[in-house]
C-alpha cells in the first residue's frame, strides 16, 4: 500500500497559510498558533519525519513572510519542536487534556521566545495580550488533534 507522505507538507503549508491571513484587530489578538499546532502534531506522530530542521525552515518561511528579522520566528519553533522530539513517546500517551496542557507549555514557550528575541532587536515592550493565542491554541487542540489523526490513518501517512 502506497503512504501518503505529501500531505504533511501540505499541513504545513495550510498552517502557514492560516497563520498569516488577515483577520480584523481584535480577532487577530487570539489567532491560535495553527503552524505550531501542526507541526506539534507531526512531530509527535511521526518525529523521523517532522522535526527540527522542518521548524526551522516554516519559521524562517514565516519571518519572510511578517517582515520579521529572519531567524525569529525558526529559532522559536525550533525549541518546542525540540522538546516534542525528544519526549514524543512520553507525549502520545498524555491524555488529550495532558495534551493541551502541553500545548499551552509550548505556545507560552514559543511566544515568550518571539518576544524575548524582538526585544533585543527592537526593543518592544511586554504586554500580557502576547500570550492568548496560546489560550486559543488550547482550546482548538483537541479537534485538530482529532482531525489531523483521522487523515494520518485514512490516508497511510507514515
Amino acid at each position: 500500500m502506497q503512504t501518503n507522505q505529501s500531505f504533511i507538507y501540505i499541513c504545513i503549508i495550510i498552517g502557514i497559510v492560516l497563520q498569516i491571513i488577515p483577520m480584523p484587530p481584535p480577532v487577530d489578538l487570539y489567532r491560535p498558533d495553527w503552524l505550531l499546532m501542526i507541526l506539534i502534531y507531526w512531530s509527535m506522530a511521526l518525529p523521523n519525519r517532522v522535526s527540527i530542521g522542518i521548524a526551522g525552515l516554516s519559521g524562517i518561511v514565516l519571518d519572510l513572510l511578517y517582515g520579521t528579522s529572519l531567524g525569529v520566528h525558526s529559532f522559536a519553533l525550533a525549541i518546542p519542536i525540540y522538546l516534542v522530539c525528544a519526549n514524543y513517546q512520553r507525549i502520545r500517551n498524555y491524555s488529550l487534556l495532558q495534551q493541551a496542557m502541553m500545548v499551552l507549555a509550548l505556545s507560552s514557550l514559543y511566544h515568550i521566545i518571539v518576544y524575548w528575541l524582538q526585544y533585543w532587536i527592537t526593543g518592544i515592550e511586554f504586554n500580557w495580550m502576547y500570550l492568548w493565542p496560546s489560550v486559543s491554541s488550547v482550546i482548538l487542540w483537541p479537534w485538530l488533534f482529532w482531525l489531523l489523526r483521522k487523515f494520518r490513518r485514512k490516508l497511510n501517512v507514515t
